[in-house]
């Protein structure tokens, strides 16, 4: 009685469109993974998340030997996921949605621990007319499309890798043709510097990452071009990490770095194929091979600074329905410093000697209404060198690989 008494109150007091129904619709995956490798890397939780292999120290001594050319093993399924979408309120015209998404991916050290729920998106969405509004943590715009793998990499670092808090709107120009303009801040995936990979080199500079792009979709076919600018301030004292410390100065330190990206995506019948290429300076708070260095000091005690310029390219190819066949092949080339450095800050999961790597991923997946099993084969191959010349590595010059073999079992609710 008292539930009809205050929602007919409501009615006579709010607007209809106010009381518009929400619909709650929950989703998720519980996946597990076995995983071999022939060689260790840089890797994230668990190993699962495969950057790329380490150097070989011995390269050219008597004994080349390389100690890292150690197979494991392992198995988890700390990547399943939890998810909830909200959709069905509307209010002065406005169609408001809303996604909370996490999994227990974090918390693990290594291979031991437990590992622990985490924040994987949560953000707000507003619609009117042409307009699209999204308010929170979501994929960055230039890593939203990924290829068809399996593996939990999801193709990086060959591509840029970053769920981030975020401010984007999107507004139709035709049919077609899309307009999307976003502010980006720092949270999880952050830049390299002075004191580590941290948000703080944005936070001190007080000015949001920077995108503008197009989207073409017509029929089958997807296109996206985009650019991205960057300012940070490495430093807020005249320090070697920057940080306050008794007799410390303030300075205006500031590197702004560009990235330019091109996407592509043609789907007919069982047959898809996708395709993304970048070019960036730094890019490392997007797991690209990247970052900047010290270029010169200031008699005011300010550092100025050069960043690395790098490419990222992958192409993946996917086939069939209940079988399919997944093919990716991906390419990566640092170009190094515009200007000689002193000091080079460069991207957390890689290393600044790598001069450029490959992998090569063909997988099978086979479909059984919810569940799909996976078995993937992806080697990843590095050339590293030493003497960094223009933040190069020039000398020395030899190649490194891995081979992974991947089994996975997934059941989608």
């Amino acid at each position: 009685m008292k539930k009809t008494f205050f929602a007919a109150i409501a009615a006579l007091i709010l607007p209809a469109t106010v009381l518009s129904a929400q619909e709650y619709k929950w989703y998720g995956f519980i996946r597990n993974y076995v995983t071999y490798d022939s060689h260790e890397g840089k890797s994230g939780t668990e190993d699962f998340f495969y950057y790329l292999p380490y150097d070989n120290p011995n390269y050219g001594a008597a004994d080349d030997t390389d100690p890292y050319a150690i197979s494991t093993l392992r198995f988890a399924s700390l990547t399943s996921r939890l998810g909830l979408d909200v959709t069905g309120y509307k209010i002065e015209d406005w169609t408001i949605g809303a996604k909370i998404e996490a999994d227990f991916y974090s918390g693990v050290s290594g291979v031991t621990g437990t590992a622990q729920f985490r924040l994987r998106q949560a953000y707000m969405t507003m619609a009117k007319n042409d307009w699209s509004i999204k308010i929170g943590q979501a994929w960055h715009p230039m890593a939203a499309d990924m290829p068809d793998v399996i593996s939990l990499n999801t193709g990086a670092p060959f591509g840029p890798f970053s769920r981030t808090p975020l401010a984007s709107a999107d507004v139709k120009l035709s049919d077609a043709l899309t307009l999307t303009g976003a502010a980006v801040w720092q949270m999880q995936y952050t830049s390299c510097g002075p004191n580590g990979s941290s948000a703080d080199y944005m936070r001190f500079g007080m000015t949001p990452e920077i995108y503008l792009g197009l989207s073409y979709k017509q029929g089958g076919f997807l296109g996206r071009i985009g650019a991205d600018v960057l300012s940070i301030k490495p430093r807020a004292y005249n320090t070697a990490k920057g940080v306050y410390s008794a007799g410390a100065v303030k300075v205006n330190d500031r590197i702004t770095t560009p990235i330019f990206f091109a996407y592509a995506q043609y789907t007919k019948d069982l047959f898809s194929i996708k395709a993304k290429t970048a070019f960036a300076q730094g890019g490392d708070h997007l797991c690209l091979n990247g970052g900047y260095g010290v270029s010169a000091i200031n008699t005011d005690g300010s550092w100025e600074y050069s960043a690395t310029s790098n490419s990222s390219t992958w192409v993946s190819l996917k086939y069939g329905k209940k079988v399919q066949g997944v093919l990716f092949g991906g390419y990566v080339k640092n170009f190094g410093t515009k200007d000689e450095v002193s000091a080079l800050y460069f991207s957390k999961n890689s290393y600044s000697n790598m001069t450029q790597m490959y992998r090569i991923s063909p997988a099978v997946l086979y479909n059984l209404g919810k569940v799909q099993f996976g078995l993937e084969y992806e080697l990843t191959g590095v050339e590293y060198g030493t003497k960094l010349v223009k933040g190069l590595a020039t000398e020395n010059l030899h190649w490194v690989a891995n081979n992974r073999l991947q089994l996975m079992a997934k059941y989608t609710f």
